[in-house]
């Protein structure tokens, strides 16, 4: 449930995702997926998966995603800027997004930390859009501040959870407007405790399938 109010908080109390909102989300890790999961539940139209590991690209389709998309490779040479910029325009080009108007983004949230998704989703969100940025990655990134000033963006942090996120994060799941279930696709027992942060760590576990989240069960 903690996670889920960590997504509530951004998607609903900070982000307002309402009905027929498009919502990019960049970084399908559990939060991610979470995310995606109250947006949908809130009434946004197309919910949009962006990620580099292909394992939680196909878990966000079959979870709450409407679309997915692997960002481009970096060309050599080319700066971080232009590299969002030119991902932002496949993205669109891919997905039949437009720049502005019913069929443009109207809210990223960024839930990986990662500079280039951060500048992605600045160059990809519609003008007077929202960008809410929860993952936590370097304290310091390169940000596209000129193209958030003339699309005049509303640029907001989400830390965690505030007040009333956890009553509307176990009404969501109580109501079935989400599962939580498939989120945990694998689980360990305490003395495999070491086994399992290394799995987590690793991205799969030693029969090649991915991790989404892991459990470890308390001593017996």
């Amino acid at each position: 449930m903690e996670p889920l109010s960590v997504a509530v908080h951004s998607v609903s109390t900070i982000a307002k995702v309402k009905t027929n909102d498009t919502v990019a989300v960049f970084g399908a890790g559990p939060v991610g997926l979470l995310c995606l999961a109250v947006a949908r539940a809130l009434g946004a139209k197309r919910t949009i998966a962006i990620d580099i590991a292909q394992h939680r690209l196909e878990f966000a389709k079959q979870y709450a995603a409407t679309d997915i998309f692997t960002p481009p490779a970096k060309n050599s040479g080319e700066s971080p800027l232009d590299y969002a910029k030119r991902a932002a325009k496949q993205m669109q080009t891919t997905l039949g997004l437009e720049e502005r108007g019913e069929n443009a983004v109207d809210v990223i949230i960024e839930a990986s930390g990662a500079p280039p998704s951060i500048q992605t989703g600045v160059y990809l969100v519609k003008p007077g859009g929202t960008f809410v940025q929860v993952g936590m990655g370097s304290a310091e990134v390169l940000f596209p501040i000129t193209i958030a000033l003339v699309k005049e963006l509303n640029v907001k942090g989400s830390f965690r959870y505030g007040p009333g996120d956890y009553k509307l994060a176990i009404s969501l799941a109580a109501q079935g407007k989400l599962d939580l279930k498939p989120l945990i696709t694998h689980r360990f027992s305490f003395k495999d405790a070491a086994i399992a942060f290394e799995t987590t760590k690793n991205g799969k576990s030693a029969d090649g399938k991915g991790v989404i989240k892991a459990i470890i069960d308390g001593p017996e």
